[in-house]
């Protein structure tokens, strides 16, 4: 395996009907840890001796979402020990990410499929075979270890950072307890299949008490998506009592998903250039057609949760979310 993305991938063709969006950070040269010490490739973990929770970091289920994978490097570079328990590191999709160029960006969001649609357990021990797939039952036993997982992504078009939690109480409790960015929200996931943060070992309601959390930083590519993947790594670490440092400002907000908005044809198109974490004040409001068919939004003050400004047939468009007061 290559230790990092290619400079040049001429066989890759543009990507159409797509901006040209700027990288404005280097991919990080990964080849000192490929091996990794786990038995799976791209895995590290650090034992410090001292009882407490298994924590895994993933980064890279996504090929080209790379800003998690440089904190998860720094943090290997620095030679980091936790103060209690077990950290893992994992740099997930390493195929997809060997195929990186910076002149066509988009194109090494993964090989096959989807990484982050496979995590249910008909798909897992069922008979299909693709790349994604496979790596996905190659790691599997090390999510399956996990007492607290944080899974860095980062996001294509504009929005405001943003926790996601999943539906469960456990993820819900962790997402507030970390608290940057400030913004949880609590979601169902996705019509195309299971994110890793839907696994049932995060979900179920069973004794296990585990949590997983997804922190989509910001923009792809772009230096304040690192700076906010480092804060939330740190603030996670924090609070699994791993790592000294002080508590992120309580600013907190919780909102959970009303409305997951699913393309139904291929003419799908927003109103207008909404942005992530944008709040539209009043209750019908017309934000896209899907076809012939007006989306509009089903209450005041709804929040916009990552609007996919092209989107396809089959994939989510956006999340409507209302803003939860108190929390219960």
């Amino acid at each position: 395996m290559s230790p990092g993305p290619s400079q040049a991938s001429p066989s890759i063709p543009p990507t159409p009907e797509l901006p040209d969006f700027p990288v404005g950070i280097s991919a990080p040269d990964l080849s000192l840890y490929l091996a990794g010490n786990t038995g799976i490739s791209g895995f590290t973990s650090r034992d410090s001796g001292i009882a407490g929770p298994h924590v895994v970091l993933v980064s890279l289920i996504h090929g080209n979402e790379f800003a998690g994978a440089i904190v998860l490097k720094e943090l290997l570079d620095g030679g980091f020990k936790p103060l209690r328990g077990r950290l893992t590191l994992g740099f997930a999709n390493l195929a997809a990410y060997a195929r990186f160029d910076p002149q066509n960006p988009v194109a090494s969001r993964y090989v096959d499929e989807d990484m982050n649609r496979v995590w249910d357990d008909s798909t897992l021990f069922g008979v299909r075979r693709s790349l994604e797939l496979d790596r996905a039952r190659e790691i599997k036993p090390i999510i399956d270890s996990a007492d607290i997982l944080l899974d860095l992504h980062t996001m294509l078009w504009p929005s405001d950072p943003v926790l996601l939690c999943g539906t469960g109480p456990r993820g819900r409790a962790l997402g507030m307890a970390v608290g940057t960015p400030a913004l949880v929200v609590a979601d169902t996931g996705h019509a195309g299949g299971k994110r890793l943060i839907d696994y049932e070992r995060f979900t179920e309601n069973c004794s296990n008490g585990a949590a997983c959390l997804l922190v989509e930083a910001g923009p792809h590519w772009q230096p304040a998506a690192v700076e906010q993947s480092r804060a939330t790594v740190r603030a996670l670490l924090r609070q699994a009592d791993m790592l000294h440092a002080a508590a992120p400002p309580d600013s907190s907000r919780f909102a959970e998903v009303v409305r997951l908005v699913t393309a139904r044809t291929n003419r799908f198109v927003f109103a207008r250039a909404f942005r992530g974490g944008e709040v539209i004040p009043k209750a019908g409001t017309l934000i896209a057609h899907d076809g012939d068919e007006e989306i509009r939004t089903p209450e005041d003050d709804i929040i916009l949760i990552m609007p996919s400004l092209k989107v396809s047939h089959g994939h989510t468009a956006v999340r409507l979310a209302r803003r939860v007061h108190p929390l219960g």
